[in-house]
């Protein structure tokens, strides 16, 4: 079993930034895919990025293109998903999920408020 803490969320004023860390409970990244999802009350979870094992490849939603980056540390277990002009619709809770053939891990959610 692979627990995944996610951290770094919190209250920012639209435009700033902020820095979300998800770190594993033991050494997973030398072969999981990680992605980054968020959801709002009332809606479906969305993905917003992904970065394979070895970094060579990442890809964003579209609403998050150009402002996040999604990178990982694999000495650390731990991915980051750096958050860049935040808008008020970048409100949400964001989980992060490590998944490897049929194995498939989420973490419990760092809420991130973009509010003045």
């Amino acid at each position: 079993q692979v627990q995944l803490v996610e951290s770094g969320g919190g209250l920012v004023q639209p435009g700033g930034s902020l820095r979300l860390s998800c770190a594993a409970s033991r050494r997973i990244f030398t072969y999981y895919t990680m992605d980054w999802y968020r959801q709002t009350p009332g809606k479906q979870r969305e993905w917003v990025a992904t970065i394979i094992s070895d970094s060579t490849t990442t890809n964003y939603g579209d609403s998050v293109k150009g402002r996040f980056s999604i990178s990982r540390d694999n000495a650390k277990n731990t991915v980051y998903l750096q958050m860049n002009s935040l808008k008020p619709e970048d409100t949400a809770v964001y989980y992060c999920r490590a998944r490897y053939g049929s194995s498939d891990y989420w973490g419990q959610g760092t809420q991130v408020t973009v509010s003045s």
